[in-house]
Formats: structure tokens, C-alpha cells, sequence
């Protein structure tokens, strides 16, 4: 019977631990519409989505034309993106990860909302042009 309850109380902590890791599919933004009533210069484009990194806790570095890789480090979770854009539109796509549970195609649901809130961010910032 002693057995029995050992069990039990094992099962329930597995089950416990498993529900608290959440993990969803990969979020990622494609070709995004930069929908201005005057077509925004590639710089203004730009300057907007640094800021709207910027003002969530992104690092946003320019690596080319047209693209930029923006890092966020939370505590000891680090999610890395890359952002291609024009004056039309612009993609937020994975890059890396640590400590994410990355595993090729689900990750932390933190991440999808870190992205969500980019997103929504860029808009904004892009709406003041």
C-alpha cells in the first residue's frame, strides 16, 4: 500500500513539473505590411524598429541592408531574431535561442509573446511616421 502512495505523490510532481513547461510552435512574422498613407523611407523603417526594440529591452544591431538581428536577455533566457525589412514590409524570424527549450520547432511560450509584443511594437512606432 506504502507502495501505492509513493507512486502517487511521484506521478502527481511529474505531472505537476510537466505543466509548467509550456511549449508552443515557433512564432514567426513574414512579410508584415507597412500599410502609411506616404511610402516611409528604409531609414525611417529602420529607426522605427530599433526603437521599437529598444523600448521593449531588445538589442537591435544592424548586420546589412535591410536587416537586423535583435537579442533579448531575460534573466538567464536569451532569444535572438532576425529582421528583414523595406519600405513595404518587414519579417521577424528566429535565429537563436538559450534556455528556451528550442527543439527545432516548439519553443518557451514566452518567446512567442516577447515576438507578439515586437510586433505590435513595430506598428506603432512605424504608425508616427
Amino acid at each position: 500500500m506504502k507502495f501505492s502512495k509513493w507512486m502517487m505523490t511521484g506521478l502527481l510532481v511529474a505531472i505537476t513539473v510537466l505543466a509548467g513547461c509550456r511549449s508552443n510552435p515557433v512564432m514567426n512574422v513574414d512579410e508584415a505590411a507597412i500599410s502609411l498613407q506616404n511610402e516611409p523611407e528604409m531609414q525611417q523603417v529602420e529607426k522605427a524598429i530599433i526603437r521599437a526594440g529598444s523600448t521593449l529591452g531588445w538589442n537591435m544591431k544592424k548586420t546589412a541592408p535591410g536587416k537586423m538581428e535583435g537579442r533579448l536577455m531575460i534573466r538567464s533566457h536569451v532569444a535572438v531574431v532576425d529582421i528583414t525589412y523595406d519600405t513595404k514590409s518587414y519579417s521577424i524570424r528566429y535565429k537563436d535561442s538559450e534556455n528556451l527549450d528550442y527543439d527545432g520547432t516548439n519553443i518557451h511560450s514566452n518567446y512567442n509573446g516577447w515576438v507578439q509584443n515586437l510586433d505590435r511594437n513595430i506598428q506603432q512606432q512605424l504608425m508616427t511616421l
